[in-house]
Formats: C-alpha cells, structure tokens, sequence
C-alpha cells in the first residue's frame, strides 16, 4: 500500500516515459517476439471522471467508452499498477471503474497510463485530485444571503444608483427562462425584473425539423453609470443587449453572432467603451457606450506556437487605462492598452490549466488569475511579469474579485462549493461556505462583495441564491 500511495506524490513525468512502461523493463534483447503483436490502429477508446471532484482517500469513479468489446484496460500511475484485475470492455465498448486513492494523493494533475489489451494500445489520462480545503473564519465576515431566480450567472453594482444587477438563463438551446433582475443591495430584495425578447430559430439542419429560438438569454453584465444603462451578454446567440438601469427597459439589442459565445463585458466610464469577450475566438469586441455602435475587435495573438489565444474573464483599471484578459487555451493573460485599444503585453503564466478568471487589485496594483484546471490562485505584477504568489484554493475556481477595502481577494470554487478568501500575501484567511456550485464573485468597491450560486434543481435550499460578504472591520 505504501507503494501505491507513493505514486501520487507530485511529480511531471513525461508522457514518453510512461509510454515506455508498456514495454516493462526487458532489455532490447530479451523481448519476446508477442510484444509486438499486431497494435490497434483505429483506437477511440476514452477515460472519464464521473466523480464531480477528486480528492485524496477518496472513491473516485471512472468511465470509459469507445474501445473494442473485450478489450482489457490497465491503469498504471508511474511504475505501480492501480487496478489488479484489468477491466474489461463490455459489449458496446464501455467500462465502469471504481478507484480507491491514497490518502496521501498530491493534489495535482496525476498523468495515468491507460495500457490496453487485445489488440494493444495505450494513451495518458490526466486525473485531477483537488486540494480539499476545511471550512474556516466565516465568523470574521458579516454575511447575508437570501434565495434570488433561478439559474444566476453574474451580477454587477451601480454605485451611482445603488442597485446590483443580476442575470440569471436556465437549460441549454433554446432556452426559454432567463431574466435579468434589479436588486436592492441592503435587502438582496427584487426591485425590477425583466424577460428578454424572443431570440430568431437558429437555420434548421438539412433533413431536421425546424428550431426554437428561445429568448435572448442574458449571462455577463456591467453597469454603465454614466449613460444610466446596464450591458449584458447574450452568449447562446452571440451578441450583446443593453437595458435602461432605472426600469429595465431595453435600449438596444446587437444582432446575432456580433460577439461569438460572448461571455464576460466591462465598462470603461472614464472612455464610453464597452469591452466583451469573444470566448473561442482570438479576440475582444470594442464598443461605443454613447452612440451603441461596434467599434472594434482587439486581435490577441499568443506567444504560444501553433496555439490560440481565446480571451474569457474581463478586468479594468480605469485609472491606469489598462484592460485585462485572461485565455482559457492557453497559460497566458494580456495587457490591453485602453488609451489605444492595442494589445500592450503578453503575460507568460507557470502552473495553470484552464485560466478562467480574472480581477484587478488596484490598491496593490496587482492582477490576480484563477483557474479550474489547476484549482489556484495566481497574484501576478503585471509589470514584471513575476508570479508572486500562487495558492490552492479550492475545487473548480472560476471567478474572483477583490475587494479593495480590505485588500481580500474572494474566489467563487464550483466545485468545491467554498468562497475562498485569501490576502495580499497569499495566505487563505478563510474559506466560506458558498452553496451550490458558486457561480461569480463581484465587489461594489466599498467593503461589500455579492456572492451569486447556481443549484442543482427548483428545490434546492442552498442554491440560486445571492449573497452579501464584507469582512468585519478589527
């Protein structure tokens, strides 16, 4: 068991050693001429993790699908074989495993060597164990949370109207409930809410029935104090939409495909720009917060060779004139030059996997990344270029804000259903409970942070829910 244990502390093997385990350790001399019996050379065979997180000592559950019927599957993590007995692919190609990891599993992701038998083939299969972090210091924190809509995405503050916006979209295509919702921030009481608009049916598939349209489905939002309007992103049709901040009335909606699968939309009131990102895409939609005309698309270009930048979250500086994104492909983050709209920098980013969000510390001038693949928390000098401090905290991290205040960073984990908060220094002060799967973190710039969750159905008591955070003053 010891052994066992040992082969999940940390380690970068490369994938070309553990290709080389399918040969043991023969000498060339010694192999036996079966060793090269004839490989399968139209393998599809796939691994998944049916456990929604991973963490060490647990039972974790696996999947595969696409193999040949009978085919025999071995996993190995290094030079220790995790399954004794080889699974076995049934009828229709598929297996279901069940693995037991030690209690001592780094938390990290574990590059496994699938082995499989008759006719042979191998593959590396990454399994991410979670750090698994213990609840602490909610009693440092006045918080206050209160059942919302279904299906909450995002929200935003006015600070001059004083009122949190909130989307909420549930399903997938066509989907049909979405709302975006005005909410007193004292109270986390509904204001106003508003349905949008019927969204156009996508062009149906030749020889397929014809589509819905669903409604223009509201996802990301920022508010635009200085013309009273709040934007949204529209992100199953691929536009924006802006609304009246005072009734919720729409103002204009963008045509479909404006900005593809976007995202996330900040505003620059100090400029009238609005800035929306184009996830999938290399680029960062610009447009004119006066005239509500599309200005521009900001092309990022990676430094990565034969790869892609595709932007996600959204941070401003609006004082230092600097935009932020962070691309979810590759392990980068770039410095937009506001003044211009020209890509400034190309930040190099170490030890993340699937960057995702992002925000600006302007009080300590810093640029802080979370990323779900890598389950961490990057602060980095966006000057330098230098990592200074890079933290687990928590399964899934998709979202942070800072709250500049305090100077605490507040990071939504989805998986792990915490709010991580952790300080300039990189130090964990606490870890909330934050419900089911949280969703964004967004500060009003005042002390106060607005926590928003999703749920797992209608009758979830801990899901759907918005929720005040602000640290208490010692």
């Amino acid at each position: 068991m010891k052994h066992r244990s040992s082969a999940f502390r940390s380690s970068r093997l490369l994938r070309t050693a553990l290709l080389a385990l399918v040969l043991g350790s023969a000498t060339p001399l010694a192999l036996a001429q079966s060793a090269f019996t004839a490989p399968d050379t139209s393998f599809a065979g796939r691994l998944s993790l049916k456990t929604p997180v991973a963490y060490a000592g647990d039972r974790v559950e696996l999947a595969g699908e696409g193999f040949k019927p009978g085919q025999k599957i071995t996993l190995l993590r290094g030079a220790s074989v995790l399954n004794a007995q080889p699974y076995v692919a049934d009828a229709e190609g598929k297996f279901g495993a069940e693995l037991a990891l030690p209690a001592d599993a780094a938390a990290g992701r574990h590059p496994l060597l699938v082995r499989v038998d008759g006719p042979d083939a191998a593959q590396v299969f990454e399994l991410k164990v979670s750090p698994k972090l213990a609840l602490k210091g909610e009693q440092d924190f006045s918080i206050r949370s209160e059942p919302l809509v279904r299906g909450l995405y995002q929200s935003a503050y006015s600070a001059r109207n004083h009122a949190l916006f909130v989307t909420a979209a549930v399903g997938r295509p066509p989907v049909k409930q979405s709302e975006l919702v005005k909410v007193d921030p004292k109270t986390l009481k509904i204001v106003a809410r508003v349905t949008p608009a019927a969204a156009p049916a996508p062009e149906a598939r030749p020889g397929q029935p014809p589509r819905e349209g669903g409604v223009y489905a509201v996802y990301g939002v920022g508010v635009d104090d200085a013309n009273g309007n709040v934007w949204v992103t529209n992100t199953r049709q691929g536009t924006v939409a802006v609304y009246r901040q005072s009734d919720l009335s729409l103002v204009k909606q963008f045509p479909a495909e404006a900005v593809p699968h976007s995202r996330d939309v900040v505003i620059d009131g100090k400029r009238g720009k609005a800035y929306v990102s184009a996830v999938g895409e290399t680029h960062v939609s610009v447009f004119d917060t006066r005239t509500l005309e599309h200005v521009k698309d900001i092309e990022i270009a990676t430094r990565q060779r034969g790869e892609k930048f595709t932007p996600t979250s959204l941070a401003l500086d609006e004082a230092g004139g600097k935009l932020f994104s962070v691309s979810l492909s590759t392990p980068e983050a770039v410095v937009i030059d506001t003044a211009s709209d020209q890509v400034d920098k190309v930040i190099p980013l170490s030890n993340v996997t699937s960057a995702i969000g992002l925000a600006w510390d302007p009080g300590a001038r810093r640029l802080l990344v979370v990323a779900q693949g890598s389950d961490n928390l990057l602060i980095v000098d966006p000057a330098s270029g230098r990592i200074e401090h890079d933290v687990a905290v928590g399964a899934g991290p998709l979202n942070v804000a800072v709250d500049p205040v305090s100077g605490l960073a507040y990071v939504s984990n989805r998986a792990s259903g915490t709010i991580a908060v952790v300080d300039r220094a990189g130090t964990l002060v606490a870890n909330l409970d934050g419900g089911t799967f949280p969703n964004h973190v967004h500060a009003d710039g005042a002390g106060a942070v607005f926590a928003v969750n999703k749920s797992r159905g209608e009758d979830d008591p801990k899901g759907d829910r918005v929720t005040r955070i602000s640290h208490k003053a010692k």
